[in-house]
């Protein structure tokens, strides 16, 4: 056990962790683990649970399988090269079939996640529930173009986000939903894709991450926050 990292929520908190067996996931279970404050870290994946976020059906069954409350919910979920298909480099690229699967995993798994698991935070306590987003979803910083499909299902789970949080807000006031940016992260998400950019190490990420989770406040609910904590715009 280490000191405390998330300091703002209460002593031994319980811990949520979907998409537990993913490159950020796996990595956010350990630290959590590590963690003094925590009592509990419950970690979900398709690889050892069988979870497809994609599937209302599977997805409701996970939720059921699992009884309390949850101070902190996490999905590590997302996929940038699905089935063998990356992102595209220009609009002849586009193909509907590649974009149903991105917004299918990007954008409808959250959503699916925040139905049938943000009944499960804290009511009456502090509560957090993150998921991982990614700078190239914000409409306004676009200028490059390019990976249309990855665009635009992470624009749309920031939509989603942001109006879940607004909803969420009337039953749990002391929640605070959000879409997080993690950096360029050494994954094999990013191995294809990153050039010669710097890439953070996993556990830098999951730190940096949890730690903008302990500073935020109910006020921040549905924004939209980078790894070290500065706000990305729409």
């Amino acid at each position: 056990m280490t000191d405390p990292i998330l300091t703002s929520l209460p002593a031994g908190y319980r811990a949520l962790v979907i998409g537990a067996s993913g490159g950020i996931g796996q990595v956010l279970v350990s630290v959590l683990e590590e963690d003094g404050n925590c009592a509990e870290v419950v970690g979900l994946s398709r690889r050892r649970d069988g979870l497809d976020i994609t599937s209302d059906t599977s997805v409701a069954a996970a939720a059921d399988r699992l009884s309390g409350e949850f101070h902190l919910i996490l999905c590590a979920t997302g996929g940038l090269t699905i089935d063998g298909v990356g992102p595209e480099k220009s609009l002849k690229q586009v193909s509907g079939e590649a974009m149903m699967k991105q917004f299918a995993l990007n954008a409808v798994g959250p959503a699916l996640v925040i139905k049938h698991f943000a009944p499960m935070l804290a009511r009456r306590e502090r509560a957090l529930m993150a998921f991982l987003s990614a700078r190239v979803g914000s409409i306004g910083d676009n200028r490059l173009g390019g990976w249309i499909s990855y665009r635009a299902s992470k624009a749309a789970l920031n939509q989603i986000v942001r109006t879940a949080s607004i909803e969420l807000a009337r039953t749990h006031p002391l929640a605070i939903l959000v879409p997080l940016h993690p950096g360029t992260v050494a994954t094999s998400l990013s191995e294809a894709y990153a050039g010669s950019h710097p890439r953070t190490s996993p556990p830098e990420s999951a730190r940096q991450m949890l730690g903008v989770l302990d500073g935020l406040s109910p006020s921040d609910s549905g924004c939209f926050f980078a790894y070290d904590g500065t706000p990305i715009v729409w």
